[in-house]
This record gives structure tokens, C-alpha cells and sequence, in this order.
């Protein structure tokens, strides 16, 4: 099914609130009539006071309230108009950044595994506040200089037909002006989006790696990269204002000031063999000038509009893509946490398998351990059971449940996680723990904190459970937060728990702490762990040596050992490393 077009679809945000746009519209032609009888007026006042010859000031003085009177409610009038229209352009962008937003939340990690954060911030934040522009600016000088130049058109037709039919050829060429100047302006206007969209995604990049850039002495090179983003943009930028500035009002001033010349020509010839009307000269003078503003104004709002729709179309990209629904968990029951993988086979692309056949069972209150080198397929596995993915061939289920048939909120709801790279939200530490869920209480809180050995670091902190944590836990060790990330699993009380090389960056004190939390919170449920410290999974029920994205070797530690395969060679050689460095 074809898609809408760009327009149509930023029409249909529009359409929502007509009724406002509309009333708007309407106050904005009370203001152009006002607007646009002045002129008139001053030639009606004009006229009468040469026709007569007198001096009396009465029906002029009249004639001067009524244009003063006329001003007053034009600006009263777009005063309105544009409050309206503006408050209406903000609530649009609004309801468009919230559907941007909640169908960020639906898209595939793939999407996010191979686009610059930089890029959807860029989206989200610049690419909508351009859209923006295009309701509040473009809209409002379009719609009052379509008004002006009609009203214009009819006060010249009845001042003289003759000149004005020859004025009719005027918007044809502006037309024409205006379409040579879109049709190369967008070329540089695309560019220029598409480059602060990398320079984005380049600074949120180098931020978060600021600490690698200064360690390894890449500030300079960095500065070169986002120079050649930058200079790039620039020149596009001044190649548009080049068009711009040759195509809005150099033209448009040359062609109104010949305008203005030969209506001044064509005046002083008719005076010669007829009597004219001075203020008919004064007025059509007067309404010919205003040809050309409602004209500049639409010239000086195209980039706007132009920029306005780039952005448009990269929003919708977005929301094109295919997304599931987040559906509501009330109702889902707590499974038994048996998991299995039956004849799995997995690749992030078409022919690059990084998980081949793939079989095995973990039964309610099991510990599966699975370990082997970078690279084997470990976190692949977990991957595919959060399902952040879906596997090519084979299956997998929850207590004998595909989960390709269960929505994704209800397949992860009774899952806890603890990541090698600990995530800490800007927060207080008991936020970091329950997340604003209402069913994990204080008490909660701080037994789960308590469980994982943390209480004792978080209690000796200024404000203890309410200590500010900024962006990432910057401010806490790595162990830290890996104890709170640890507490974080523990307090949704999971069915099953995986643990994805949780204690990789956990001194030996602390993780002697988490194995004594481990062996309590992991009876009754189904835990997974990758393991980069095999000393940490000895009493695992079943250790899967994974080896080029196939099972090699599975079986308990000493079965392993006896084994004297790959897993007795990788434990050999950490407990050798061990005694050396001890």
C-alpha cells in the first residue's frame, strides 16, 4: 500500500485541531480588510479635500478616526491570530514528538544497533522543532499574503482595470521564481540536515567517550572529524543563502521598482490628455507597493517551509517503521521460569550465523552457566530470550510457550537482568532500585539493597537512600553500581534472572558479596549467567561451553574437569594467571 505523502500526513496533524486553525484564519482576514481599507480611505480623504477646495476638517477628521479605528482592530486582530496560531503549531509538534517518542519505544534494536544515538536525538529534538516553523511561520505569512495579494488585486481593478489586468502578470513570474528556487535550494537545505544530524550523533559520541579521547590523545584528530562535518554544512548553508539571496528580494525589489516606474509613466502620460484623480495616483501607488511585501514574505519563509519538510520526511521514516504494540502486564500470570531452546540458529545478518543448532534446558530453581571466548554466541543467547530478537530457525519457549506468540512486555515482565556495563538513571539510589514501580515499596527497596551487601556503602553516603545519582552513576564505582543494578533485578523479584557477565567488573571483596546474595536470591528461580570469571560459576547446575556459536561442551564444573576439554583449559589457565599475579 503506498503511503501518504509528507504533506498530507503533516495536513492530518493539522486537521486535529481545524477548528482553531480555522478561527485563526478568519480573525487574520478581519485583519487583512483592515489592513488593506487605509489606503483607500487616505485616497477618499485626499479626493474630497481637492475636489472641494475648503478647509473644513469635519468629515476629514472623520474619515481619520475611521482609518485610526481600522488600525486598532487590525492589530487587535493579529495579535489574536497569531497567539492561536502558534499555541496551535506548539500542540501539533507536541502530539508529534510524543508519537515519535512512544514509537521509538516499539522499534526493533536493530534499528538502535546500527543508527548514532546523536541521530534519533536529532530527529526527536531538532527535526520537529523545524516542523514547528512550518505551522507557526510559513503557514501564517502564506495564508495573510494569499489575502493580501487578492484583497490588493480587487482595490487595483477598481482604482484602473487597464493597469491592473497588466499587474496580472506579476505572480506567474514569482511563481516561476519560486519554483527554480525550491528546486535548487533543496538540494543544499537536505545537506545540511543530514550534516547536524552527524554532527550530533558525533558530539553525543564524544561525550560519552570523553574520558578514552583525552586518555589516548584523539582530541585533536576528534576536533578534525567534527570540522569536516561542520565546514561542509557551512558551505552547503551559504550556497542556499547564495540562491536564497538572488532569487527573493533582489528580483523581486528590481521588477517592483520597474513596476513602480511605469505606472508612475502611465499616470503621467493620462495626465497630460485627461484630468486625474490624485488620489487614485496616491492610492495605486500605494496598493502596488504592497504587491511586493506579502511576495518577499513568502520568499523569506521557503527555506523555513523547505527546511520544514526535509525534517518532515526523516520524522516519518521513523515512524514508519515497523514497531510492536506495548501492551499492558496486569493480567499476565507468573510463569514457573523453565526455559528451552530447542534447534536454534540465529544471525544478525543473512548468511553470518553467530548461533548454529542451538539446544538445551533450564528447569525451575537451575543455574546455566554459559561461557566461552569473545565472539562465541553468550550474549546472542540472552539477547534471543529477552526477545530483543528472533531467532532464524528453531524455538524457544517459557514453560512450554513460544515466545514469538507472547508480547514482548509480558515475556519480559518476571525477568530480571543485570548487565556488565551497570545503566544508573539520573536519580536518587531508591529510584534506581524500584523505578517508580508502585508495587516495590521503601522496605522493598532496601532489603534488596541489604540482600546484595549495598546498604553498607549507601548508608554511609550524606543523604543514604536519597543521594542524588547523576547520569550513568559517574559519581559511584563501578562496583557500586553493579550492586545496585544487582538490587535493581532482585527487588521485581523475577522468575528468571539472567546475569550477562555481571561480575566481570567486581573486585574480589564485592564479589564475594554477590556470590552470598546470589545463593540466596537464585533458589526457586531459573538463572542464567554468562560467565567471563569461571570461578564464579562452580556450583552452577549446567555449564554450556559455547565455541563459534555451537554448544562444545556442556555439564557440571567437575564433569567438565574431568572432561578435560576446552572449559578445563580456559579454568586452567584463569587459576594460573590468578597465582601469578598473587
Amino acid at each position: 500500500m503506498q503511503k501518504p505523502s509528507t504533506a498530507r500526513r503533516l495536513i492530518s496533524y493539522a486537521l486535529v485541531y481545524k477548528f482553531r486553525i480555522i478561527g485563526a484564519l478568519l480573525i487574520l482576514c478581519c485583519a487583512v480588510g483592515a489592513e488593506l481599507g487605509g489606503p483607500y480611505i487616505t485616497k477618499t480623504i485626499i479626493d474630497q479635500h481637492l475636489s472641494t477646495g475648503t478647509h473644513t476638517m469635519a468629515p476629514v477628521l472623520k474619515l481619520l478616526g475611521l482609518y485610526m479605528g481600522l488600525l486598532l482592530i487590525a492589530s487587535i486582530c493579529n495579535f489574536s491570530q497569531a497567539y492561536l496560531l502558534q499555541s496551535t503549531a506548539l500542540q501539533i509538534i507536541k502530539n508529534m514528538r510524543m508519537d515519535l517518542m512512544q514509537h521509538i519505544q516499539r522499534i526493533s534494536l536493530r534499528y538502535f544497533d546500527n543508527t548514532p544515538i546523536g541521530q534519533v536525538v536529532s530527529r526527536i529534538a531538532n527535526d520537529t522543532e523545524a516542523v514547528r516553523d512550518l505551522f507557526m511561520s510559513f503557514m501564517a505569512t502564506f495564508v495573510v499574503s494569499m489575502m493580501q495579494l487578492t484583497g490588493i488585486f480587487v482595490a487595483l481593478f477598481i482604482l484602473d482595470w487597464h493597469l491592473a489586468l497588466f499587474c496580472l502578470v506579476l505572480p506567474p513570474i514569482f511563481a516561476l521564481v519560486m519554483v527554480v528556487h525550491l528546486k535548487y535550494s533543496k538540494i543544499f537545505i537536505t545537506i545540511m540536515r543530514a550534516r547536524l544530524s552527524d554532527m550530533n550523533a558525533m558530539i553525543n559520541e564524544s561525550i560519552v567517550v570523553m574520558p578514552i579521547i583525552q586518555a589516548f590523545r584523539r582530541e585533536k584528530v576528534t576536533l578534525e572529524e567534527f570540522e569536516v562535518l561542520n565546514k561542509d554544512r557551512y558551505v552547503n548553508q551559504l550556497k542556499q543563502f547564495r540562491i536564497f539571496s538572488l532569487s527573493s528580494r533582489n528580483i523581486v525589489g528590481t521588477i517592483g521598482s520597474l513596476v513602480t516606474a511605469m505606472v508612475i509613466w502611465y499616470f503621467g502620460r493620462e495626465s497630460l490628455t485627461t484630468v486625474i484623480s490624485f488620489g487614485v495616483f496616491y492610492a495605486f501607488i500605494d496598493y502596488l507597493g504592497r504587491i511586493f511585501q506579502p511576495i518577499i514574505g513568502i520568499f523569506d519563509q521557503l527555506t523555513n517551509a523547505q527546511r520544514a519538510f526535509v525534517s518532515a520526511d526523516k520524522v516519518f521514516t521513523i515512524l514508519d517503521m515497523e514497531g510492536q504494540e506495548v501492551e499492558k502486564t496486569d493480567k499476565v500470570s507468573r510463569p514457573e521460569g523453565v526455559v528451552k531452546f530447542e534447534d536454534v540458529t540465529f544471525a544478525y545478518k543473512a548468511g553470518e550465523n553467530v548461533l548454529k543448532h542451538i539446544s538445551f534446558e533450564a528447569r525451575k530453581g537451575e543455574t546455566v552457566a554459559l561461557v566461552g571466548h569473545t565472539g562465541s554466541g553468550k550474549s546472542s543467547i540472552m539477547n534471543l530470550l529477552l526477545g530483543f530478537y528472533e531467532p532464524d530457525e528453531g524455538s524457544i519457549t517459557i514453560d512450554g510457550r513460544d515466545i514469538r506468540k507472547m508480547s514482548k512486555q509480558a515475556l519480559r515482565k518476571h525477568m530480571g537482568i543485570v548487565l556488565q556495563d551497570p545503566f544508573l538513571f539520573a536519580g536518587d539510589i531508591k529510584f534506581n532500585v524500584s523505578l517508580y514501580n508502585e508495587e516495590i515499596s521503601l522496605k522493598r527497596v532496601k532489603n534488596a539493597l541489604r540482600d546484595v551487601g549495598a546498604a553498607s556503602f549507601i548508608e554511609q553516603l550524606p543523604n543514604g537512600y536519597d543521594e542524588q545519582v547523576v547520569e550513568r552513576g559517574s559519581t559511584l564505582s563501578s562496583g557500586q553500581r553493579q550492586l545496585i543494578s544487582f538490587a535493581r533485578a532482585l527487588a521485581f523479584d523475577p522468575s528468571i534472572l539472567i546475569l550477562d557477565e555481571a561480575t566481570a567488573s567486581i573486585d574480589s571483596e564485592t564479589e564475594g558479596l554477590i556470590q552470598r546474595a546470589l545463593k540466596v536470591v537464585s533458589e526457586g528461580r531459573t538463572t542464567l549467567v554468562i560467565a567471563h570469571r569461571l570461578s564464579t560459576i562452580r556450583d552452577a547446575d549446567q555449564i554450556l561451553v559455547l565455541h563459534r556459536g555451537e554448544i562444545a561442551e556442556r555439564g557440571n564444573h567437575e564433569t567438565l574437569m574431568a572432561l578435560g576439554g576446552r572449559y578445563a583449559k580456559m579454568y586452567q589457565l584463569q587459576k594460573g594467571e590468578s597465582a601469578v599475579v598473587g
